[in-house]
Formats: C-alpha cells, sequence, structure tokens
C-alpha cells in the first residue's frame, strides 16, 4: 500500500437525512487498503447510518462515496438522490462485505448453507469451490464443526462467528461491522473480539462501528468520534483514548470506560 494508491472506501462530505431530522452533516472518512477505521460515539450520533451509507443500503442527499477511486453515480438531488447504476452498487457492495449487530442467519439453513449462499447466487462461483471456502472458514472463526447446525442451535457468540465467516466467504475488498458484540454478553462478546482482532493483526480494510473502546484502542490505526453527525474529533488511538482535545470526547470516554 502506498500513500498514492486511492484508498479503498472513501467518504466526502457525506450528509443523510431523515425528513427534517439531519443524522450525518458533512462527514468525510478514508480507509487505506489493510487500515482499520473504528467509528465510536454515542447512540444517535452518526456511525451505524454512516457505515449503511458507505455499503449504499441507505441513499445519502448529498457527498461523494468513492471506492478504490471509483465514484459513485448518483441520479436526482437531495431527497430524490439515488445510485444511478444498479450493476456498480452491487459490485461495490460485494466487495463491502457488512456485519451486522444482529446476525441475520438465515434459520431454514445450515451454517454452511449460509455461508454458501451468496457467493454461490450473488457471485456465480463454483459450488465445489465455495463449499470448501466455506468450510475453511467456519475453522478460521473457531466453529467448524458447526457446519451442520442450524442457527438456533449455535449461541450468540457462534451465531456471529457464523455471520463474520459468511461476509469472509465472499472474499471481500473490505469489512464493514456494525457494532459486532453489542448484542453479546460479555463471555460471548469475548469470542467474537478475538475474530475481529485476528483478521485486523492479518492485515484486512476494516470499518468498525464499536460501544467497545478497549477493541477500538487495540485493534484501530484510526479512530473517529462522531457527535450530533459531525466528526468532533479523529486520530490515532493513543492519541484520541489517550489525550482526547475535546470535552465532549472526555465526557464520552468516561462514560465508557469500565467499572
Amino acid at each position: 500500500m502506498t500513500e498514492t494508491e486511492p484508498p479503498v472506501l472513501e467518504i466526502r462530505d457525506l450528509h443523510k437525512a431523515y425528513g427534517p431530522l439531519e443524522v450525518l452533516k458533512g462527514v468525510s472518512i478514508a480507509a487505506r487498503k489493510g487500515q482499520v477505521v473504528s467509528l465510536i460515539g454515542s447512540s444517535g450520533s452518526g456511525k451505524s447510518t454512516l457505515l449503511r451509507c458507505c455499503n449504499l443500503l441507505e441513499d445519502s442527499q448529498q457527498g461523494e462515496i468513492l471506492f478504490k477511486g471509483e465514484a459513485v453515480r448518483w441520479r436526482g438531488h437531495g431527497a430524490h438522490r439515488h445510485p444511478a447504476d444498479k450493476a456498480q452498487v452491487i459490485r461495490i457492495r460485494t466487495n463491502l462485505s457488512m456485519v451486522f449487530q444482529q446476525f441475520n442467519l438465515w434459520s431454514h439453513m445450515t451454517i454452511l448453507e449460509n455461508i454458501m449462499e451468496a457467493p454461490l447466487t450473488v457471485l456465480g462461483r463454483p459450488r465445489d469451490e465455495v463449499e470448501a471456502s466455506a468450510r475453511r472458514y467456519l475453522d478460521k472463526v473457531g466453529i467448524g464443526d458447526k457446519a451442520d447446525a442450524w442457527p438456533a442451535q449455535l449461541s450468540g457468540g457462534q451465531q456471529q462467528r457464523a455471520a463474520i465467516a459468511r461476509a469472509l466467504c465472499m472474499e471481500p475488498t473490505a469489512l464493514l461491522f456494525d457494532e459486532p458484540t453489542s448484542a453479546l454478553d460479555p463471555e460471548l462478546e469475548q469470542e467474537v473480539v478475538k475474530v475481529i482482532k485476528a483478521l485486523a493483526e492479518e492485515g484486512r480494510t476494516m470499518l468498525l462501528v464499536t460501544h467497545d473502546m478497549r477493541l477500538a484502542a487495540d485493534v484501530s490505526d484510526h479512530v473517529v468520534f462522531l457527535h450530533l453527525g459531525r466528526i468532533e474529533e479523529e486520530g490515532t488511538p493513543d492519541r484520541v483514548f489517550g489525550d482526547p482535545e475535546t470535552e465532549r470526547l472526555r465526557q464520552f470516554l468516561r462514560a465508557t470506560a469500565p467499572e
């Protein structure tokens, strides 16, 4: 990776509103190849909305979204703005695999079938190749023995690890995590944290929305603190967590510090 190489994902002056409610008020971020960028902030600060806009699950009203230097093409303006090229949306979305807070596994499919579904139907890859890949990623996240189980037979931590394996099986350019541990109790949370840390150590490009400040500090190259739809402060983990500049960030870190 070089500084002249365009970021994997870049957001410039992004605005998003739901009717009169402005959720994002001109946010700009970039994640370069191999970087982990964490988004922190209180509920309602715009973190998850920003992530969904990055993956084109939500339409933004203003600003640019670029994937590896290629700008999303839009049709219309403001509240009527939508992506203009459906093929471009599919291509970008399949390269930005998202892991949600809720695991979103298909209850009528086994774990293995869940992981194979998108590579088979969206990418059209050969079944034998996809199955081998799916089993490899299940082993990677530590639940290779659960391939033939149903989602309901797994703990929350195991289901979230299956969701990560599903995202990896798309062979994405970057991974987007939306509060991946917030639905889990502390013991199960650590199972998922361990997997995320291992992925970070591999040099995978990741954009991580998290309430876990320790995780953000441990895995991030860059931390962005969002407040009321704007970037209040950003920088390295050492700087953001060790020497916060704004009173608002200091308040947030005091409120989220472990007891």
